[in-house]
This record gives structure tokens, sequence and C-alpha cells, in this order.
């Protein structure tokens, strides 16, 4: 496959017909076009109120390679959430996974989000393996998020029981 993509990039008739720029060749060439439009048109870009109990935060990053990546979701009452925001610092392919993520977690509950695996954004964006830490990178992002969430949870509820003694 890899081959095939290389010939059609590489082809001389692709530098006759128009001289592409750096950034064009590799989207053109290296990038699914789902992962060029999540990193052309990021959904969720943004950040959320990191002190409110309602907010998860999850702050991973991969020194390999460098990409860090900070996503964030808000739950409402019914556990269900609600709005979820990332800044990512990376490749395209790593912005696109972040993006994906928090288009996928809202509207689900925290149980069904920690079911979301690294494999399905790999797989709905196309990544080749040398980009598959990116989609792993977003998974951990999740559930750092989530864990993140349930600690405050958690220590709201001690500081009733603290509160009622």
């Amino acid at each position: 496959m890899a081959a095939a993509v290389a010939n059609k990039c590489l082809s001389p008739l692709a530098f006759l017909t128009r001289r592409l720029s750096a950034p064009e060749f590799i989207t053109q060439c290296c990038y699914h076009k789902k992962v060029v439009d999540h990193y052309e048109n990021p959904r969720n870009v943004g950040s959320l109120d990191k002190n409110s109990k309602k907010v998860g935060t999850g702050l991973v990053g991969a020194p390999a390679c460098g990409d860090v990546m900070k996503l964030q979701i808000e739950v409402d009452e019914q556990g269900k959430i609600v709005d979820a925001r990332f800044k990512t610092f990376g490749c395209g392919s790593a912005i696109a996974s972040s993006s994906l993520a928090t288009e996928w977690v809202k509207g689900k509950s925290v149980d069904e989000a920690l079911m979301i695996k690294n494999t399905d954004i790999a797989k709905e964006l196309s990544l080749p393996p040398v980009k598959l830490h990116c989609s792993m990178l977003a998974e951990d992002a999740i559930k750092a998020a989530l864990a993140d969430y349930r600690l405050k949870q958690q220590d709201d509820q001690q500081e009733a029981v603290r509160a009622s003694n």
C-alpha cells in the first residue's frame, strides 16, 4: 500500500502538471483526507474551567515524538458528557485524533466514553502504523480526563460526608 501511495505521489506526471509546496505534498501524499479535514478544521479546540467539579482534564504526552495532548470533558448531573475541548501540540495525526475524540465523547455517558479505543480512532482516521501512537494518546487523554472527573466527584462526596458529621 505504501508503495502505491508513493508511486501516486511521486509519479512524474504529478510534478509536471503542478508543483506542490512541502505542506501540500505532505497532506496530499501522507495523510488520509479525514486527518487533513480534522487538521485543517479542528473541532472543539479550546479549554474548559479546570477548577469546575463538572470538568475532567487529561494531560498526556509522548516523549518519543514530542506530542502533548490536553483533553477536557464537562459532565452534567445525569453523568452525560455535554462538552469536550482539546489543545494539542503535535503532528496532524495527533491533532486529528484529539479532534475526533472530542466529537466522539460528546453525548456519551462516562462509562460509554471509556469504551472508546485507540484502534477505533486509528481505523476511522486511517492512520498508518507509524502514527498509531497519536490514537493511543487520544485514548489515554480520554481516560485521564475521566479519571480526573471521577476523582473530583469522590472528593466532593467526601467533603459532603465531612460536612454532615
